[in-house]
C-alpha cells in the first residue's frame, strides 16, 4: 500500500501544481498530516483515510470543470492500483460527501469519512484558515469587505458557489460554522482554539476598517 500512497502523491501534485486558490499542494500535505492524527486519536482504516486525504480536492467542483469526468478519473486510477471495488466505493463516497456547499451535504455515514471531513475543515479555519481565505478572495477577484452585505447564514448550494460575496463574509457563511460541525471528539478539540484565533482576528479587523484605535495611544 506504501507504493500507492507514494504513487497518489505525485499524482496529486502534478494535479494541483498550478493551484493559486489555496487548494494547492501544501493544503493537501496538511489535511493528511490532520487525518493522520486525529486517526492516531479516534480509529479507522489508516489507508482510506490518508487516500480520500490525498485525493479529495482533485474532484472538487472549485477547481475542475467536470467533476463527474473526475470522479471517473480517480476511480480508474485507483483500480489500475489494483484498490479493492468496495475500498474505491468507500473513498469516493467520502469524496462526495465531505464538502461544505452552504452546509447542504449529509452527514458522513463512516469514521473514516468523518475523520478526513474533520482534516480538512480544520485547514478551513484557524490562522492557516484566514491565509487560505484571502488567498482564494484574491484569486477570484472578491472584494475584501463590505460592511453594508448582509451575510447570508442559510444558502442553496447555488447560493453558496455563484451568490455575491466577500472575503470576510465568507468567515461567517462558513468558517465560523465550522467548529461546530466536527464529527470526531479530537477534532472538535483542536477547532475551539483556531475558532477563537479567528473570532479575535475578525475584532481587530473591524476595529482597524472602523478606525477605532483613537483611545490606545493616549
Amino acid at each position: 500500500m506504501k507504493q500507492v500512497i507514494d504513487e497518489a502523491e505525485e499524482w496529486v501534485k502534478k494535479k494541483l501544481a498550478h493551484d493559486r486558490t489555496g487548494h494547492d499542494w501544501q493544503h493537501i500535505s496538511r489535511v493528511r498530516a490532520n487525518a493522520l492524527f486525529l486517526s492516531e486519536k479516534e480509529g479507522g482504516n489508516e489507508n482510506i483515510i490518508e487516500l480520500a486525504a490525498l485525493l479529495h480536492d482533485v474532484v472538487d467542483d472549485k477547481l475542475v470543470e467536470d467533476v463527474e469526468a473526475a470522479y471517473k478519473e480517480v476511480e480508474c486510477w485507483l483500480a489500475g492500483k489494483c484498490i479493492s471495488k468496495q475500498d474505491i466505493a468507500h473513498i469516493i463516497q467520502i469524496l462526495r460527501t465531505m464538502s461544505f456547499k452552504g452546509g447542504n451535504r449529509p452527514r458522513m455515514t463512516t469514521l473514516e469519512g468523518q475523520i478526513v471531513q474533520d482534516a480538512d475543515r480544520l485547514d478551513a479555519i484557524g490562522a492557516i484558515g484566514i491565509a487560505r481565505t484571502f488567498m482564494y478572495a484574491g484569486s477570484k477577484g472578491t472584494a475584501l469587505y463590505d460592511e453594508n452585505m448582509t451575510v447570508k447564514n442559510h444558502m442553496s448550494e447555488e447560493e453558496y458557489r455563484n451568490g455575491k460575496s466577500t472575503a470576510i463574509a465568507h468567515f461567517y457563511e462558513k468558517l465560523l460554522q465550522l467548529k461546530e460541525l466536527m464529527n470526531t471528539t479530537t477534532a472538535k478539540e483542536m477547532a475551539s482554539e483556531r475558532h477563537t484565533y479567528m473570532e479575535n482576528f475578525l475584532a481587530q479587523f473591524k476595529r482597524e476598517w472602523n478606525y477605532c484605535y483613537e483611545n490606545d495611544y493616549n
